[in-house]
Formats: structure tokens, sequence, C-alpha cells
């Protein structure tokens, strides 16, 4: 069965593979782009990469909703675990475990991770999903940095790279960013939700073409790819 992975706008995805549903950074009620709001979200994971509000703000909600279990740094898992959540599985930076879906690998991401209500978030992640039909890489919030390269070492399907600037990188450092990965495919996220993160994406795509042999995706949100 192939891996599909849809954008739910922002650094929201929802992945189904290998007959699992797996949301991530669910950000959808308060989001002015999201497709989809949080009650129509059927999930048995629910990702966090950190605690900021437009990465979280619908995990609790959904996981209570679908009894998922949500993967994220030990802090978060225990911050939720107290709000309810009755199925966590915290991890830390360089960790892997294996899931009934696939092994998630825990990821370096140069960010803050403070959560909603102040509470401390551990450090900021990103998520290598190795999945039947490749590896994909969700950078989530960061910056760019040096050890991106061996992460491109694992052999790359697809990274999903924010370009937004800001709070993140923007289209320049994505750019090395999809030099130093290396993947087949990239698609670049986490703009275009407001005007402070407003980014040329189809120009974006268009460099990585020019400069690099990766393909670039340019998804609109609510629209899926799929890996076979």
């Amino acid at each position: 069965m192939a891996t599909e992975l849809q954008w739910l706008g922002h650094g929201s995805w929802l992945i189904q593979t290998n007959g699992t549903r797996i949301v991530l950074d669910p950000f959808l009620d308060d989001s002015p782009v999201a497709p989809v709001k949080s009650h129509q979200v059927q999930a048995e994971y629910v990702l966090v990469s950190h605690g900021h509000f437009d990465h979280i703000a619908d995990a609790e909600k959904i996981a209570k909703a679908n009894q998922a279990t949500v993967i994220s740094t030990y802090e978060i898992c225990e911050w939720l675990a107290k709000r309810g959540v009755e199925k966590t599985h915290g991890m830390n930076i360089g960790g892997s475990y294996e899931f009934p879906f696939g092994r998630v690998k825990m990821t370096p991401a140069v960010h803050t991770s403070m959560l909603p209500d102040g509470s401390y978030g551990g450090v900021a992640a990103g998520f290598l999903l190795t999945l039947p039909e490749g590896k994909v890489y969700f950078a989530c919030d960061t910056g760019l940095f040096l050890d991106m390269q061996l992460i491109g070492q694992e052999g790359l399907t697809l990274a999903a790279l924010p370009i937004g600037d800001n709070f993140t990188m923007g289209p320049e450092d994505a750019l090395q960013a999809v030099k130093f990965l290396h993947p087949k495919m990239v698609v670049p996220v986490h703009a275009n939700t407001w005007p402070l993160i407003a980014q040329d994406v189809q120009a974006w795509a268009e460099r990585v073409y020019k400069e690099t042999a990766v393909k670039a995706v340019v998804l609109e949100p609510g629209e899926s790819l799929t890996l076979q």
C-alpha cells in the first residue's frame, strides 16, 4: 500500500501509511489556511515537534478524540499526560523507536519550545520516518544547521522544509538545506500562513530545480503526494 502525505497547511501533515494514520504538528482549528478542523481528523498517532501553539494547538483534542498515541519529547508527553492524554511515547534527540507503521527517529532542530501556558517543552525536534516506501524527513521549525548533511546520508525520499523566514529558515537557507540533504523530493512548508512569513514558493521551487537535482513539489493546503 502506498504512503500518502497530505499537507494541512503551515507545518501540519496527515500521513497514511501501512494502514496507519498519523497527524504531525496539528494546527487546524485556529489556522487561517487549514482545509480541515481537528474534529475531522482521524489518527492513531500524533507527532508533535515542539511546544509552540501553531504546532501543538490541536494535539490534545485529536489524541483524546481518537485515543491516539502522542509521540513527542519527554517533556511535552508529560505535559499532555497531566492534561488527560492517556497514551504518550516520550523521546529525545537522536533516539529512535520502531512503531507498527515504521521507525521514528527524533532529529535536532534549532528552535525554541515553550508550551502555550509557559511551561518548558524541552528542546525542539524534527522527525525522520522510515516508511515502507522510503525515508521522509520533517525538519519542522528550525534554522539551518550543518548536521543536516548527516541526515542527508540516510538517503531521503522526501524532505519537508520550512521556508517562511523570521521564525525558521528563509528561502536562502532552505535552499542550502536542500543541498545538504539531497532528498529525491522536497516540499516547502511553514510559509504564507500569515503575512509575516509570506514567500513566493513557486520561485523557490524554480531555484531548487535550477541549482540542484532535487524535485521540488509545491502543494496547496489539502493537497497530497504519494510515495510508492
